[in-house]
């Protein structure tokens, strides 16, 4: 099929990171999947939430939000950040992250993550990730070179993205045009090592088949080794933990 923005069925999208887009934080960039655009920012805060108080372990934890004119229509201003959407999806950035980080390594110490989309177009969630993980690792790399940490508290890379059926065709990241007329979507986030970390998957009209959601799987793992590959060149290659 012909995709709306000229792209193969298997091709991502035009993927650009600018770190360090926010001055006063301790890890930021700013990615860009398409015309989606999201702001990640990493802070590194002393202290932990009160369950792990005491036993010697950080916390990784994310927010996120859309800023009012980040769609066609105006998006009301989540000001308590918690609508159903907004907790599902900065849960799933922060269990993603969490996936990859050692947190015996931080100390008690928690680094909070917040992804604020200023455009969406399509896989506002996956571009969070991605990124978010960017601005985590750039913060860590600050805690080192202040002393706060020996090593990197790093098991992996992870990113994610969206794949979906559109018109019958097995499509790599959609856009926002594709994800809202798809005949079903899912949001993959994995690790470098290729183990999955979660899968979000939903049929719109109709079921879809385990051999359906095995290829888009497949076509998921591509694109997110070509996420991580994009990662390294910005972050480098760190020993892992």
């Amino acid at each position: 099929m012909n995709r709306t923005d000229g792209r193969a069925p298997d091709q991502l999208r035009k993927v650009k990171v600018t770190q360090n887009f926010v001055q006063y934080a301790e890890g930021s960039c700013l990615i860009e999947f398409g015309q989606t655009r999201v702001i990640c920012t990493a802070s590194v805060e002393e202290g932990v939430p009160p369950f792990l108080k005491g036993k010697g372990t950080g916390w990784v934890t994310a927010e996120y939000g859309m800023l009012p004119r980040s769609c066609s229509t105006r998006v009301k201003r989540d000001k308590t950040l918690t609508s159903g959407r907004t907790l599902e999806i900065q849960r799933l950035i922060g269990r993603s992250l969490r996936s990859v980080v050692e947190t015996a390594g931080l100390g008690e110490r928690t680094v909070k993550v917040d992804c604020d989309v200023i455009q969406a177009d399509g896989g506002t969630r996956t571009a969070s990730i991605t990124g978010g993980f960017i601005a985590l690792v750039l913060a860590l790399e600050k805690m080192k070179k202040q002393g706060l940490m020996k090593g990197m508290p790093l098991t992996d890379y992870v990113a994610a993205v969206s794949v979906g059926i559109h018109q019958g065709a097995l499509l790599l990241d959609l856009n926002y045009e594709e994800d809202s007329a798809a005949e079903m979507d899912m949001n993959v986030v994995m690790v470098g090592k290729g183990q999955l970390v979660e899968v979000q998957g939903t049929a719109e009209r109709n079921p879809f088949t385990k051999k359906e959601m095995d290829k888009l799987l497949d076509l998921a793992a591509k694109g997110i080794q070509e996420l991580i590959r994009m990662q390294k060149k910005h972050i480098g290659e760190f020993r892992l933990w």
